[in-house]
């Protein structure tokens, strides 16, 4: 019985993956790779789901690569990717890592530069979605200080 070597590190997408972790849950560790997607690019290169990361091929970790980098090319439902309808292009696209924070704080910025609703409440640190604000988010409102209830003053010794 021969032993595979395993691989501690494996490098994904610029991502350092644990080797021994199952692959499925290893692809989490990377920034827009969630279960179901990181599942449906096994699924497309043909990977079983359980088998350790440490333990793929590098033809297996191109293909995964190529997958979660180019999900349009393997026919990629759009529904799958984490961005619709780009404000600039109108593309269905996916993205990765570093460049999701990235393009957030820009639509962030371009939603405060037009000034509409949701861009005038990310402004001022209020919550964006419709939340009510009476008992929740009394720490954004305050800049780190929290509220205190009613407080008795201090008793002069005299």
């Amino acid at each position: 019985m021969t032993e595979q070597k395993i691989k501690h590190l494996v490098r994904i997408a610029n991502t350092d993956l644990i080797g021994t972790k199952a692959v499925l849950y290893a692809m989490r560790k990377i920034k827009g790779v969630n279960y179901m997607f990181a599942n449906m690019a096994l699924n497309i290169a043909n990977i079983n789901t359980a088998k350790k990361t440490g333990t793929l091929s590098d033809e297996d970790i191109k293909k995964i690569d190529d997958i979660i980098k180019n999900p349009q090319k393997y026919d990629v439902p759009s529904w799958m990717l984490n961005r619709r309808k780009d404000f600039e292009t109108g593309e269905d696209k996916h993205i990765l890592t570093g460049d999701i924070d990235f393009v957030n704080s820009l639509d962030i910025k371009r939603l405060r530069k037009i000034k509409s609703y949701r861009g005038l409440r990310h402004g001022s640190g209020h919550p964006v979605r419709g939340q009510r604000t009476k008992s929740n988010f009394r720490k954004s409102k305050s800049k780190g200080k929290s509220t205190l209830g009613v407080q008795r003053k201090a008793i002069k010794k005299g």
